[in-house]
């Protein structure tokens, strides 16, 4: 017992420098020797230094074609005209927005993107207003009364 010393520490295995660090030396070593390759390259701009970087941050023809593009894509809206129209028709049956929605199976969120031109045009949800209402909301008639012909099948 009277052998025991605290204070020793004995070291199995140095560890070594972290991969920054790693990285760090071997840029200078490389800097140091004078290689004739360009600085550039062991920073990821080149062919020498771009293996297994991650090369999304490269501005290539492409990118300045799309920051030259003017042309704005976005969806149509519902024209501030229908929306007008299905306000009409639903205040002339007595209905609210949430009646209307319940009636045709939508949120009543749906209805108030309707009327205030906020919606992207969907053919089912159109053709539903259009039957609660009984007025017109696409071609050329709209805001006309909805003609209720036989079923052809």
């Amino acid at each position: 017992m009277a052998e025991s010393d605290w204070d020793t520490v004995t070291v199995l295995r140095k560890k070594g420098p972290s991969a920054a660090q790693a990285k760090s030396k071997q840029v200078r070593e490389w800097l140091a020797a004078g290689s004739g390759r360009a600085a550039w390259a062991w920073r990821g701009r080149g062919p020498a230094g771009a293996a297994g970087q991650n090369k999304q941050h490269f501005i290539t023809k492409n990118t300045a074609k799309l920051d030259r593009e003017t042309e704005e894509l976005h969806h149509d809206r519902v024209p501030l005209e229908v929306g007008k129209v299905i306000q009409q028709g639903r205040q002339s049956k007595g209905m609210t927005q949430k009646d209307l929605a319940t009636k045709i199976n939508e949120k009543p969120q749906v209805i108030a993107d309707y009327e205030s031109g906020r919606a992207i045009p969907n053919n089912q949800v159109m053709g539903k207003i259009e039957r609660a209402i009984g007025l017109k909301l696409r071609g050329k008639d709209i805001g006309k009364p909805l003609e209720t012909g036989p079923k052809g099948k």
